[in-house]
This record gives structure tokens, sequence and C-alpha cells, in this order.
């Protein structure tokens, strides 16, 4: 497994890492017989970032992915753990986010007995608080890292003004972002910024949920539990259109001998050295698919033809609903 760093100050991770927040929520239900396989299975093919939160499932995921490092050097994972999400008894996670510098301790002290370790390598604010400074936020994270709880401090869904006024708190190693051949907004500013300043980058959503997996349908049925029944690309004449989107896309893979996802992967390793794609495999298969992409390099040819497939801004619907996006200091 190749390696890259997460920014300037940040650690040195896996150019794969798997995003676990499928296993415990959002996308309907999951085999947790299947799901530790599948994060033991990662550890195997050398994926060290294991992407986390203490949201996802109520706190199920950390539990889980307890399980799965039982038995295992602790070294062999970079932890990164989402925090400030607030939710209620009925699953929601609707009732805002919570930044203030007593509210990150104590999400830390439950990730910490959840995760049964006694340190976490990468804490994640997992979206802005707008009633909380970030530079308070970002403080308080840097007294989590002055007293050995934290080694890297870093954000998620964040502007690029954001990152600068945290960047001038403490060091940050990336912020977490939706990436893909659906989702570019982030090559007009936050990227350069984050190049600028030498904040990696985490891509989520490079498959964009599953739409440009290669394996979705529009016969494809969602439960009531599944998000992506309100999302908007997923919906109506939206999906007609992406779904011939992917076909195109397939055409082009199949040139090369790979799958769809596989080239979507490899697009996203391809456009930086500071970007690290994450997967969310909940299946080892699924795993065993993207891990492929790792080894696949698009030429200068095939960079060109990708962007003729589905040049930017191709795709229709929004990447979140309408009030989820109005939440993003992102899409500010």
């Amino acid at each position: 497994m190749y390696t890259r760093s997460l920014g300037s100050t940040g650690p040195h991770v896996s150019a794969l890492g798997l995003g676990c927040m499928g296993m415990s929520a959002l996308y309907g239900p999951a085999d947790e017989v299947e799901s530790l396989a599948t994060i033991q299975a990662a550890l195997d093919a050398g994926i060290t970032l294991l992407d986390t939160a203490d949201f996802y499932g109520a706190g199920h995921n950390e539990l889980l992915l307890y399980k799965a490092l039982q038995g295992r050097n602790r070294s062999q994972a970079v932890l990164s753990v989402k925090f400030g999400v607030l939710g209620d008894p009925a699953g929601s996670w609707a009732g805002g986010i919570d930044g203030r510098p007593a509210a990150v301790k104590n999400f830390l002290a439950y990730s910490l007995r959840r995760l049964g370790t006694d340190y976490v390598d990468i804490y994640r604010l997992a979206r802005l608080d707008p009633a909380v400074p970030i530079e308070e936020t970002v403080g308080a994270m840097a007294d989590l890292v002055k007293s050995g709880y934290v080694r890297y401090i870093a954000l998620s869904e964040v502007g690029a003004s954001t990152l600068r006024r945290a960047a001038s708190v403490s060091p940050i190693c990336d912020v977490q972002i939706e990436y893909s051949l659906l989702s570019r907004g982030i090559e007009a500013e936050i990227l350069p910024t984050c190049r600028e300043l030498g904040i990696g980058v985490t891509a989520y959503g490079v498959l964009s949920r599953g739409l440009i997996s290669g394996h979705w349908s529009q016969q494809r049925s969602l439960g009531a539990d599944d998000f992506r029944t309100a999302n908007p690309r997923f919906t109506g004449e939206n999906l007609v259109h992406n779904l011939a989107l992917v076909e195109a896309l397939r055409a082009l893979a199949e040139t090369r001998g790979v799958t769809v996802a596989q080239i979507a992967i490899a697009w996203v390793l391809s456009r930086s050295q500071n970007v690290v794609p994450l997967v969310g495999a909940r299946r080892r298969d699924r795993l065993a698919e993207a891990l492929g992409a790792v080894e696949l390099r698009l030429t200068a040819e095939d960079l060109a033809q990708i962007e003729v497939t589905i040049p930017k801004e191709a795709a229709a619907g929004a990447r979140y609903d309408a009030r989820r996006l109005a939440s993003l200091d992102s899409e500010r």
C-alpha cells in the first residue's frame, strides 16, 4: 500500500482510507459480522486510515472499531474521529453542532472509552458551529493535543476563510470534504487554500454515495432509513441523467480493463499527492474492488477523456438537500 502525508504537519497514512459510516448509519441495515471482516481485511491490505464519528449509530461505529482492533497493534490504525453533531433519541442528527470548548473535551472523553484507546490520532470537528468562533474550538482541540489525548487537529466541510482562521491558532492536518467526479466545488478555492497552507484533504463521497460505483440502477429501491431517498441526485430525472454519465464512464473504464468504481477512485487519487480518498465499503468484495484503484495510473490522455465524459458541473442535482447544503460552511 502506498502512503501519503496529510498535509505538511499531519501523519503519513495509506493512500486509500476506509470510511466506516455506512456500517452504522444512513445507508440502511448493515451486517455487523461482514463489517468487522471488512475492517480487518482493510487493515490486512495495508489501509491504516479509518474514519469514524462519535455520532455514527450513536456510538455504534466507534464500538465496532474497538472490536475490529482487538488483538492488533494500536499503531496499525490511524483513527480519524469526527465530533460535534447533536442528535436525539429518535436517531436524528438535526440538533445542530456544538463546538464549545467544554463540549469538545466531553465528546472526546466518551470516544476514548468507546474506542478503548487513550488517544485519538486525528480529531475532527464534523461541521462548523456558527455560534462558536472557530478559534475557540480549535484552541480547545490544541489543549487536547498538548495533554496527549489527540495527535492531530482536523476539520470537515469548512470554507477557505475558516481554514485560514483555524490554521492561525494551531496546525490543521487536513480537511475532510466531498470530492468526486460529480462534486468538484473544492477546486475553485478550498483546494488551492489547502495547498497554500499545507493542509491535506481526505475526500469522502468519491463514488458519490454509490451513484458512480457502477453498481447502481434506476430499479434499486431504498429503505426509509437510507438518507439517499432525499438526496437530489438519486431522484427522478436527476437519477436518469446521472446514470447516463456513469454509463459513459463505464465505456471508458472498459477500454482500460477496470471497473467504473476503480476509475472514479483513481481520478481522485490523481488530483494531488495531498488528497486521500475515503471509500465507504461495507463488504469485502467492494473493498477489494476499491483497492484495485490504488495501482491504476491514469495517463494524461485518460484524464482528458474523463474530463470530456464528465465535465465539471455535469451532475444533475445538488450533493445534499437544501437544508443540509445551507448548513455547510464550505458552500458559503
